[in-house]
């Protein structure tokens, strides 16, 4: 989901926000609106109806019509408290209508109001159901109006004042039978079909929001899986550097180390061996400075800039550099290659190498004086085997599971690899083993 979008679906779920915030206020607009088109569209005489034999059955009527018309006043500026409770009393009133013999006016249309209300809010069972009740109501009444010589409600001029019993066909009475059907299934028709389009437009209504929540709830699930995914980039990236920083100072630091103390021993009885180390520590600084920069860059595709042009990631390649440099800090490494080299993905190449620089290392830290290390590459069509050993006393004073290691298991597990360590068979000396497939692997 783009951005564009999710704006779109934050503004949208503000104004709705917003809306529900002032819906008592609109409310009890809504409700003043409808008594007063009410008033503005049917005449006061209109309102009443035409049932009315005196002045004082005249204003009785009209008190009990205002009364049932604020019920349907207060239901709908309720409507969004109580939707149920509400359509109940707006249908009372508004039968109390009805049974005066009023026209059904504006103010009526409450009930299609609260209907509407009640679709949005509530299941389609509950809804459809209440919908069935209400069209049983108005279809009764039609029918009852209509036989009882009463305004059918909505169409009241229909119905003749008077008909005489017993009347033969084609007289008035015959005519005013089927002025009666066709006035109670007309009144059922018009009234009915408002209520249906009430409920219709509510329960799209609610379709439509709950559409707009599912927009919004996945536009949230979208933006959390981003900010995971580069909270889990940052980390991959963070253990990266970390593996490359670990491999490079450690190997250089062990390098150098070695080789100070040896220049140390022979400072004074071998003045030119000394210069010869001291020599060799600074190249191993430099070289290892230029490692830590290329780790620690920011264009990490592979091509590099500036100073890192000059100084490609390290492959098998640099592998007989890698054993004189060890071999001359006083570790000696023998370095058999079997097989036809090929050409590595470079992610392959470049894990291949550290792997046998971290295990050089912990070579020259663990194995012990006079140790002698051996490093057997074999390339397969398929895959590519390493082997490095020594005969030391192995990871003396560790367990095993240090950073080097770890380190070693990740990048040999991120290449569909498999890592094998541990001291040798015969017990004398340490063992590390990884073989990386090159099936289907883009060189």
């Amino acid at each position: 989901m783009t951005d564009a979008s999710t704006n779109t679906l934050k503004l949208t779920d503000s104004i709705r926000l917003a809306w529900r915030r002032w819906g008592w206020l609109q409310d009890g607009l809504l409700a003043a609106g409808l008594i007063g088109l009410c008033v503005l569209v049917n005449s006061p005489h209109a309102l009443v109806g035409r049932l009315a034999i005196s002045a004082d059955k005249h204003r009785e009527d009209a008190v009990l019509w205002w009364i049932a018309t604020a019920f349907i006043a207060a239901a709908v500026a309720l409507r969004r408290r109580w939707p149920m409770p509400m359509l109940a009393v707006c249908t009372a009133a508004t039968g109390v209508h009805l049974t005066m013999g009023a026209v059904f006016t504006v103010i009526d249309l409450g009930v299609a109001v609260l209907l509407y209300t009640v679709a949005v809010r509530y299941s389609r069972a509950a809804s459809l159901t209440l919908l069935a009740l209400q069209l049983v109501l108005v279809t009764g009444w039609s029918v009852f109006a209509a036989v009882s010589g009463k305004p059918v409600p909505g169409l009241p001029d229909l119905i003749p004042s008077a008909v005489a019993p017993g009347a033969q066909v084609g007289s008035p009475a015959a005519r005013h039978t089927r002025s009666v059907a066709e006035s109670a299934w007309t009144g059922t028709l018009v009234l009915g079909s408002i209520l249906v389009a009430s409920w219709a437009t509510g329960f799209s209504n609610r379709s439509r929001r709950a559409y707009l929540d599912e927009l919004h709830a996945r536009a949230e699930d979208l933006e959390r899986q981003r900010d995971q995914q580069a909270q889990l980039a940052a980390a991959a990236e963070r253990a990266r550097i970390t593996r490359e920083l670990h491999d490079v100072v450690a190997h250089g630091l062990s390098v150098m180390v070695t080789q100070a103390q040896g220049a140390e021993a022979i400072l004074d009885i071998r003045p030119a061996d000394t210069r010869t180390a001291l020599t060799a520590i600074i190249k191993t600084g430099r070289d290892s400075l230029a490692d830590m920069r290329r780790a620690l860059a920011n264009d990490h595709s592979g091509t590099g800039s500036g100073t890192d042009a000059w100084h490609p990631q390290p492959g098998l390649d640099r592998l007989p550099t890698l054993v004189s440099q060890v071999t001359a800090a006083g570790t000696l490494v023998r370095l058999h290659i079997n097989g036809k080299p090929a050409v590595l993905p470079s992610a392959v190449d470049l894990s291949a190498y550290r792997l046998v620089q971290e295990a050089l290392t912990n070579t020259m830290k663990h194995a012990g004086p006079r140790a002698e290390a051996e490093v057997t590459i074999t390339y397969y069509d398929t895959g590519l085997d390493i082997r490095v050993s020594d005969n030391g006393r192995g990871a003396a004073g560790g367990d095993g599971r240090g950073n080097g290691l770890r380190g070693m298991h990740e990048r040999v597990r991120l290449l569909g690899g498999r890592l094998t360590t541990g001291p040798a068979a015969d017990g004398d000396g340490f063992t590390v083993s990884a073989v990386f497939p090159l099936s289907g692997s883009d060189a």
